[in-house]
C-alpha cells in the first residue's frame, strides 16, 4: 500500500500545481473582460477574439481545475442520505462512485473528444465567427481535463482504500478552512510577492 500512497501523493502534487496555476486565467479572463468593455464603449469597436478568448479561458479553468477541485472534496456533494451512514459505510459508497460512474464517465468524454480535437489540429480549424480564434486548442482542453481528473479520481480511490486500512485520516475531510476567494487573493499575493523579492535581490550590488 506504500507505493499506491505515495503514488497517490505525486498526483495530489499535480493536482495543486494545476490548480494553482490555472488560477491566474481567472484574472487573465477578468482583464481581458474589462479591456474589451472598455474598448468598445470608447472607441466602438471590438473583436470576437476578446469574446472567444474569454470562453476559453472559462472553459480552461472548469475543466484543468477538476481534478484539483476533487482533491479538495469541493464538487457538489448530496449529503442529505449519505451523512445518516458510518462513515466506512460513505467511503464504500464513494469507492463504488468512482469505480462506476467517475472512470466509465472519464473514459467516454476521452475516447469521444480526443478524435474531434485531433481533427481540429490537423485540420486547423478556425471559428465561424469573421476575427475568431483557431479551435484545436480549447477542443483539446477536453480530454487534457479528463486526463486530470481521471488521474484525481485514482488518488481518491487509492487514499479511501487506505483509510478503510487505517493508514491514514478520512480523505473526504476538507482541509481548507478560506474560501476559494480568499485562496486565490492569498495565492496571487504571494506570487506578487516573490516577483518583489527577486527584484530587489536582482537590483542588489
Amino acid at each position: 500500500m506504500t507505493p499506491l500512497l505515495a503514488l497517490s501523493r505525486q498526483i495530489d502534487r499535480l493536482s495543486e500545481f494545476v490548480g494553482r496555476w490555472v488560477a491566474w486565467l481567472v484574472l487573465a479572463a477578468v482583464l481581458i473582460s474589462a479591456a474589451n468593455a472598455v474598448v468598445r464603449k470608447t472607441f466602438n469597436m471590438s473583436s470576437n477574439a476578446f469574446l472567444e478568448i474569454q470562453w476559453y479561458l472559462f472553459s480552461a479553468v472548469f475543466l484543468l481545475a477538476a481534478g484539483y477541485t476533487l482533491m479538495r472534496q469541493d464538487h457538489v456533494r448530496i449529503d442529505v442520505i449519505l451523512g445518516r451512514f458510518s462513515k466506512r459505510t460513505q467511503i464504500w459508497i464513494d469507492i463504488v462512485g468512482i469505480c462506476l460512474f467517475l472512470f466509465p464517465f472519464v473514459f467516454v468524454v476521452i475516447s469521444l473528444s480526443w478524435p474531434l480535437a485531433a481533427r481540429a489540429f490537423t485540420s486547423g480549424e478556425m471559428s465561424s465567427n469573421a476575427g475568431g480564434l483557431i479551435r484545436w486548442p480549447v477542443f483539446a482542453l477536453l480530454p487534457v481535463g479528463m486526463v486530470l481528473l481521471g488521474l484525481q479520481g485514482v488518488s481518491e480511490l487509492i487514499k479511501r482504500f487506505a483509510f478503510l486500512r487505517g493508514l491514514i485520516e478520512d480523505p473526504t475531510r476538507r482541509k481548507q478552512t478560506k474560501t476559494a476567494e480568499e485562496e486565490l487573493a492569498d495565492f496571487l499575493l504571494q506570487q506578487q510577492q516573490t516577483s518583489t523579492a527577486s527584484v530587489l535581490h536582482g537590483n542588489r550590488p
